[in-house]
């Protein structure tokens, strides 16, 4: 996929003598089978480009991912029960369609995991995204179609106009205005998601209140002012004033390459209209239909 908005995160499945087209198969008994079918496969473009993993990593400077097509075996994946209740199912099945094995999705930026979610449905489901929305403005429940296949990416590479610093350990300095102290950040990776989810899930089991902004601080926070021991970052953000807490959201999530899910919602009853975060609910590998 080339580099502008226009272009679609689920390419459409390339010609037969293309690099795209190559086939991942299972050659278990195909030597005494009649018939023997193969699996199409497609590159992904990842939103980071390899930039920021280390040389020993297997994506560093790659930039893109080839995945397999969704099949029915993965369906089962996605569908055990015992899976879906270790929270398990969608990692397992990710980490099942990537064709390079070095690759785990536990490694990976959040940002490309995302992208490998968003084009995996796609080759199963197509690029239509039907799902439960409530508007805003009317409170109306209605279903409503995302088109995955206009989902846009961020590459996150004008990090000059954006006042952001990249260090040599691909870690990211940001000033806040108001505590005027240097913060170093990190990007998350798929691990760290699994871990505030774990945090969370034990909030909520225990009836503890939320605390997901300063949960994620805590995990992507390294050092204040080259300090990195944990009591100095655990001060600062218990006494991050909310403008501060704004300002590195919002940088953070510029600075982060990712795939855009903001899509344009139009009310069918009161005609609200805004961009729309997709919302990755049950029916986005579980279709009703």
């Amino acid at each position: 996929m080339s580099r502008n908005n226009e272009d679609r995160l689920g390419a459409a499945m390339p010609a037969a003598d293309s690099p795209a087209s190559v086939m991942a198969s299972d050659e278990a008994g195909a030597s005494n089978a009649p018939l023997t079918f193969s699996t199409p496969t497609e590159f992904v473009e990842l939103p980071s480009q390899g930039r920021y993993y280390p040389e020993n990593h297997p994506l560093h400077k790659t930039e893109t991912l080839e995945i397999r097509y969704m099949t029915a075996k993965d369906e089962d994946i996605l569908s055990s029960k015992s899976l879906l209740k270790k929270g398990l199912a969608i990692d397992r099945f990710l980490n099942n369609v990537i064709v390079d094995k070095k690759v785990k999705i536990d490694d990976l930026l959040v940002g490309d995991k995302n992208a490998v979610l968003v084009a995996s449905r796609i080759t199963g489901y197509g690029e239509i995204y039907s799902t439960n929305v409530v508007c805003p403005a009317c409170a109306t429940n209605q279903t409503f179609d995302f088109d995955l296949g206009e989902t846009n990416i961020n590459y996150a590479d004008d990090l000059a106009e954006l006042n952001v610093e990249l260090t040599q350990n691909n870690t990211f300095i940001v000033y806040l205005p108001r505590t005027k102290v240097n913060v170093e950040v990190r990007m998350l990776t798929g691990a760290d998601e699994k871990k505030l989810t774990k945090i969370m899930e034990h909030k909520k089991k225990h009836k503890l209140p939320e605390t997901t902004s300063t949960d994620q601080m805590r995990m992507y926070i390294i050092s204040v002012n080259g300090h990195e021991d944990k009591q100095t970052i655990e001060s600062l953000i218990q006494n991050l004033p909310a403008a501060d807490a704004r300002h590195l959201r919002d940088l953070y999530g510029k600075a982060t390459p990712n795939v855009d899910l903001k899509h344009h919602f139009d009310c069918e009853t009161c005609g609200y209209a805004q961009l729309m975060e997709v919302p990755f609910t049950a029916d986005f590998f579980w279709p009703k239909q």
